[in-house]
């Protein structure tokens, strides 16, 4: 992994968009998903994350998820926390 100013990079992905029902993971309309973003640390995706979850909170459908990209690149790998 790249590792820039001591720090290794761990992409995580922020989206979101509409779901079908409160609770689940199936989206409305694929083509209407916000991409918010790749960030190269789990603090910056979850600041982005909070920041669009909050704008959205008087829709109760829209959801925002934070996944894990390095985990799906290097399975392997081990992160510590």
């Amino acid at each position: 992994m790249a590792v820039e100013d001591g720090k290794k990079q761990l992409l995580h992905l922020v989206f979101g968009g509409e779901l079908k029902k409160l609770g689940g993971t199936e989206f409305r309309d694929l083509d209407t998903l916000d991409i918010v973003g790749i960030y190269p640390d789990y603090q910056s995706a979850l600041g982005a994350w909070k920041s669009k979850a909050q704008a959205s909170v008087d829709n109760a459908h829209m959801r925002y998820f934070v996944v894990h990209l390095h985990r799906l690149l290097d399975p392997e790998a081990k992160v510590g926390g």
